[in-house]
């Protein structure tokens, strides 16, 4: 591991992390910065020193001589895991570089149910049939979501119309003022990576939407695309003893910045005659770095369990004065604004 110049400290730099599905992206940023904020690498010496003694956490929102600025290059929902990217110090004014870069991510499907969230987390909206899809039926169909298409916000998203967020319209049954924008992305490659048929352990949710929520969501879609019913459509069971379990398969893609991997999906599961929503999605690549090495200038990410023990225990410090997660980051990160390694 070089040495980092003691002219060079503290260091503005960018590294990625590998984010684990569970915890949201916000709660992996404050881990690392409560860890940033006590140590030489981020901090000026004696203020690090301080914030280390005090053992206090810095409020969210309250910044001062005692904090650390800390951004992320592109938000993970909870469910996601993978490539996180990470900038502190004056490296954030480069994480709008992330933010229209191509993406890769590995998404799993599971046929026969659509959710509000377009993802596992949330409510069953409803079912559908799912039997007659196949692998071929997949392949063929992948084909009308490569290149250049357009997408539509999920209805339950947050994203705002005239001051108020989707969700609210859906779940109060508001008529929408006008149609959703679509948004213009691109598709560079996707692949059927893995067909899982029932040979997995996913299922629907059990929490779905009441005859009442809905009933407020026909009428909010109602607004735009006339009549709307939106009711369970039953696929009748096979008589063969085994377990009734749907369908589910793994998709490849690289996209550029502002796709919905979630609409894709569920776009997808409606062109097969079906519904369907993600139940794993991994972000494998954010530009250059990734979470297998495979092209030049590939950059590693750093594991989150090395700061998640390190917030419990940093350990020992090596003769440099540096512990486990700081030599970790040390080793994956990129200087920048006239940062440099050279001989302490």
């Amino acid at each position: 591991m070089p040495k980092l110049a003691s002219s060079s400290l503290p260091a503005s730099a960018l590294f990625g992390i590998v984010k684990p599905s569970g915890p949201t992206s916000m709660a992996i940023v404050d881990g690392i910065k409560q860890l940033a904020r006590k140590s030489h690498l981020f901090m000026e010496a004696k203020q690090a020193d301080v914030n280390r003694k005090s053992g206090k956490k810095q409020r969210r929102g309250k910044r001062g001589a005692s904090d650390v600025k800390i951004g992320q290059g592109g938000t993970l929902d909870p469910l996601a895991d993978g490539v996180l990217v990470i900038a502190i110090g004056k490296a954030t004014k480069k994480l709008n570089d992330f933010l229209d870069c191509p993406k890769e991510y590995i998404t799993t499907c599971l046929l026969g149910c659509e959710t509000d969230s377009y993802d596992s987390e949330g409510a069953r909206v409803r079912i559908a049939p799912w039997r007659h899809v196949t692998r071929e039926m997949v392949e063929e169909t992948l084909v009308r979501f490569r290149g250049n298409i357009e997408q539509t916000p999920p209805i339950f998203s947050a994203l705002k119309m005239d001051g108020k967020p989707l969700y609210e319209y859906a779940r109060n049954g508001i008529p929408l003022p006008r149609p959703i924008d679509k948004r213009p992305v691109t598709v560079h490659e996707l692949e059927l990576m893995e067909w899982k048929g029932s040979d997995h352990s996913y299922r629907w949710p059990e929490k779905a939407l009441s005859q009442d929520e809905k009933k407020a969501l026909e009428k909010t879609l109602s607004s735009l695309e006339g009549d709307v019913s939106v009711k369970d459509e039953v696929d009748p069971p096979v008589d063969s003893g085994a377990p009734d379990v749907p369908a589910a398969f793994v998709l490849k893609m690289r996209v550029s910045g502002g796709t919905y991997v979630r609409s894709l999906v569920h776009d997808l599961a409606h062109a097969l005659g079906s519904a369907g929503h993600v139940v794993t999605l991994t972000r494998s690549r954010q530009k250059n770095y990734v979470l297998q090495l495979k092209e030049d200038g590939d950059c590693p990410c750093v594991s989150w369990e090395v700061f998640e023990a390190a917030t419990k225990d940093e350990g020992e410090r090596d003769e440099d004065g540096w512990c486990q997660w700081e030599r970790e980051v040390m080793d994956k990160m990129v200087l920048v604004e006239g940062s440099g390694i050279g001989s302490s």
